[in-house]
């Protein structure tokens, strides 16, 4: 504290002083600066610090916190090395002040941007140095990630300072993933800053059954500075290009967007042609190539639902799950095949022994925010040989067996719960460490194979799709790695009587596992979403477990 105030040429500086001065005399210095002379100059030099902003005094000090405490003495401390003798070099600063323009452009590029404006009250001074293009410029690149993008920018005439203080910070709580409020459909939207905008994309499954294709994005908004010196907000909806539109911050992790000219939506051939157009982006095909009828009920469904919102929607923040050390692999999120529905977006993550995939894209059955698979870590499954996995009753039998098992284990009554533990407490140390030892080694061995798991892949194991069991996609891989027991939610129309029927899960690579529903005799593939997704991850895993139970309540 003592450093900060005598950088600012206040607090106990006069004390400081005084104590050096009798320090000297002692040595024999040849200094007689009475003491009212000493009063007088501490007293001027506190006028002068006054007249610099008053209480900024306390934002200067925190400003030179930010230095290094060895420069911090140089620079204010008032120890002065060459006392002892002759100084024939510049005197050292004691105060912020005295630093040299260039020097405090380096210090102020160091503090966040949040806490520039604050420096700025300080002094006319600070704030005449606070409109240097390189202060704002390293803001951008440091915080946003901005590069080459600034220079394009500088040279339509907007300033690096007028996009960080105008677009970039305002709007900076809205970048990330977010889940629009569409009814059971949901969706996935990333709003990154792109370029000389910030642009909200919706990212769109791969057209049925092409699960490994890359994903499809779609602009909805853009927010700029091109055509003023005020943000602007555009609308990207439709095929006329962008016209207004607003976005308001409901609350924390929520805002909403509004169309103003939703007349840009319509088409001249009225909805018979808008429905033509969206049918081709969302499923690469027409009506007439779609031949199963209750395919065709489901897709006319989804468009009447969807485009009576007008890109007017609600959206909430949602993270990446956090990648811990135990996980069977990495989380994040993933296209899987779902029958008739097409193609939804699920995220995997990872919970003890537990792996979730819940959905952010939905249908009428099933809606997003749901868990659509429930997979149980600690029940492995040992695939039969090549030829017996052809035969569905073979692997029903080995999943509804521990299915079974599986039920007793929940329905167990507590009394038998406390009678095992009380019967374990009884055990010797030894037999406990034995015990202890041969469950961890089971509990490894179903867990490895994660990022950090093990150090070598495990050994990949046949595997092909019992007969009768349908898969939308016939190109699957026909190795994997590893099998478990797990559940998967079904429902009917309306998300009427939910039930979790058992399956297999079977892990296949890093990027790709699969499913089979032995209910349904249906199969689901899985690939990773390897898109960038900054701003996206979870701060913690309670964060994160917070906003998958809230993402289910919104449409329960």
């Amino acid at each position: 504290m003592a450093v900060c105030a005598r950088l600012c040429g206040v607090g106990q500086s006069r004390r400081c002083r005084r104590r050096q001065r009798n320090d000297q005399q002692d040595q024999g210095s040849d200094s007689d600066m009475d003491e009212e002379e000493e009063e007088r100059i501490v007293g001027q030099r506190r006028s002068d610090a006054g007249s610099c902003g008053g209480p900024g005094r306390v934002a200067a000090a925190a400003a030179a916190a930010t230095a290094e405490p060895s420069d911090a003495c140089e620079y204010g401390s008032g120890h002065n090395t060459n006392r002892g003798g002759s100084n024939t070099g510049p005197p050292h600063p004691e105060s912020l002040m005295e630093l040299p323009p260039e020097l405090l452009v380096e210090i102020f590029s160091l503090l966040p941007g949040t806490v520039l404006p604050n420096v700025a009250l300080v002094c006319k001074k600070f704030r005449q140095i606070l409109n240097t293009e390189t202060i704002w410029r390293r803001r951008c690149v440091e915080e946003f990630g901005m590069r080459e993008d600034l220079r394009k920018m500088e040279a339509t005439g907007v300033s690096s300072q007028d996009l960080y203080v105008k677009l970039l910070h305002p709007y900076r709580h809205i970048l990330g993933l977010w889940q629009p409020d569409i009814g059971p459909y949901g969706g996935l939207l990333n709003v990154v800053v792109d370029g000389l905008f910030i642009i909200g994309w919706m990212y769109l499954p791969p057209h049925d059954p092409r699960v490994e294709d890359p994903m499809r994005r779609r602009p909805l908004f853009r927010i700029h500075l091109l055509e003023s010196k005020k943000a602007t907000v555009e609308c990207m909806y439709g095929h006329k290009g962008p016209h207004k539109g607003d976005i308001q911050t409901v609350k924390k992790d929520e805002f909403s967007t509004k169309c103003n000219q939703t007349d840009h939506h319509r088409m001249p051939g009225g909805r018979q042609e808008e429905f033509r157009t969206w049918l081709e982006e969302e499923w690469g095909r027409t009506l007439e190539e779609i031949f199963h009828e209750h395919m065709q009920e489901l897709i006319l469904m989804k468009f009447i639902y969807t485009s009576q919102y007008d890109n007017c929607l609600t959206y909430r923040r949602i993270y990446l799950p956090p990648l811990m050390p135990s996980d069977l692999l990495q989380p994040g999120l993933f296209k899987g095949t779902y029958g008739s529905h097409g193609l939804e977006i699920v995220m995997l993550s990872f919970h003890g022994m537990s792996a979730r995939a819940t959905k952010l894209t939905g249908d009428p059955n099933v809606p997003a925010g749901q868990l659509t698979l429930d997979v149980d870590l600690s029940q492995p499954v040992d695939l039969p040989e090549l030829d017996q996995q052809r035969n569905i009753d073979v692997l029903s039998q080995i999943i509804l067996g521990i299915h079974e098992k599986v039920q007793r284990e929940v329905e167990q009554p507590a009394s038998d719960t406390s009678a095992c533990v009380g019967r374990a407490e009884e055990e010797t140390d030894g037999a406990a460490a034995e015990a202890t030892e041969v469950d961890h080694g089971a509990c490894a061995d179903a867990c490895q194979s994660g990022p950090s798991g093990s150090s070598s892949s495990p050994e990949a194991l046949p595997f092909v799709l019992p007969l009768g069991v349908m898969a939308r996609n016939e190109v699957y891989p026909r190795t994997c790695r590893k099998c478990f027991y797990g559940t998967g939610l079904i429902a009917g129309h309306g998300f009427t009587s939910p039930e979790r029927t058992p399956g297999l899960f079977v892990l296949f690579d890093e990027d790709r596992f699969g499913f089979i529903w032995l209910e349904l005799k249906s199969f689901s593939l899985y690939s990773r979403l390897t898109d960038h997704l900054p701003h996206s991850h979870a701060p913690s895993m309670e964060r994160f477990e917070a906003m998958l139970r809230n993402m289910q309540s919104w449409t329960s």
